[in-house]
């Protein structure tokens, strides 16, 4: 289970490093929150599951599950409230443009 665990931390560790590359080369604002959010969530998953795997304890598996479960529940209105704030702000800027 430590390989599978190793292997599963990696990947989120990989997967994160993607998403961070990915704030830096996508352009507009929702591209960004985008890769954030998403890839941030399945990075995040990835590292915790990897990591109750080699605990191995069922205290870790717990533990890992109640953090997988709030990060499943919070990133979607995170990117949401990046989106519309986003959305509010592009509106804004084309607002003072307009006068």
């Amino acid at each position: 289970m430590s390989f599978v665990g190793a292997i599963l931390i990696g990947l989120g560790a990989l997967i994160l490093l993607l998403a961070s590359i990915g704030l830096f080369v996508l352009r507009d604002a929702m591209s960004r929150q985008h890769a954030a959010t998403k890839a941030g969530a399945l990075g995040v998953v990835c590292i915790v599951f990897g990591t109750a795997l080699i605990g191995g304890d069922a205290g870790w598996i717990w533990r890992a599950a109640a953090i997988i479960a709030i990060v499943w529940l919070t990133m979607p209105v995170a990117s949401h409230v990046l989106g519309r704030a986003a959305l509010r702000s592009a509106d804004r800027d084309r607002n003072d443009l307009d006068h």
